[in-house]
């Protein structure tokens, strides 16, 4: 059986320490075989919010974004049709490494630097969907750094997240 910690989070209506959790679920439940990070190559990425779409001077498709990712804000062209001002998504800054181990540059994109990428679903690797960015239902605070799996400030919901794995006794009614 596969235990979320946020599933258990909810439940419980509190935040828990994924080793006290493991401790107390063998004591009295059903031993953890492993804790297990899920998504653990999304740290680089950062839950945006953006702030401003204009249309790219050269080009019809892409657009120039004004992404609040904490701190500055950055300009990042995107080629998604999706982006709007006002939504949060994913956004992987110069440097971050993606799934699949693609480094992002900043480059220029017919004549603007682009400082970054707002992600789809299949660039981090969560789904098959290249259509457009992956917009999150989160609320972000303004001028705070948060990553994907950062929920303390953000109260939304974290990207990369740990599962515990149970092992369950034959003799326990409760755990079928």
């Amino acid at each position: 059986m596969i235990v979320s910690r946020r599933w258990l989070e909810a439940l419980l209506d509190r935040s828990l320490d994924a080793r006290d959790v493991a401790e107390r679920l063998t004591l009295h439940a059903a031993a953890v075989d492993a804790v297990v990070p899920l998504h653990q190559d999304l740290s680089d990425v950062l839950i945006a919010r953006v702030l401003e779409v204009k249309k790219h001077p050269d080009a019809d498709r892409l657009s120039l974004c004004l992404v609040d990712r904490g701190g500055e804000p950055v300009e990042v062209v995107c080629g998604a049709p999706n982006v709007q001002a006002g939504k949060t998504y994913p956004y992987a800054p110069v440097g971050a490494v993606l799934p699949g181990g693609l480094k992002l540059e900043r480059k220029k994109i017919r004549g603007v630097e682009s400082n970054g990428m707002l992600c789809s679903a299949k660039d981090l690797g969560l789904g098959a969907d290249h259509t457009g960015i992956l917009e999150l239902d989160t609320r972000v605070l303004r001028r705070t750094r948060q990553t994907a799996g950062d929920t303390r400030r953000s109260g939304g919901r974290p990207v990369r997240r740990t599962d515990r794995p149970t092992a369950c006794p034959p003799d326990r009614r409760r755990c079928g």
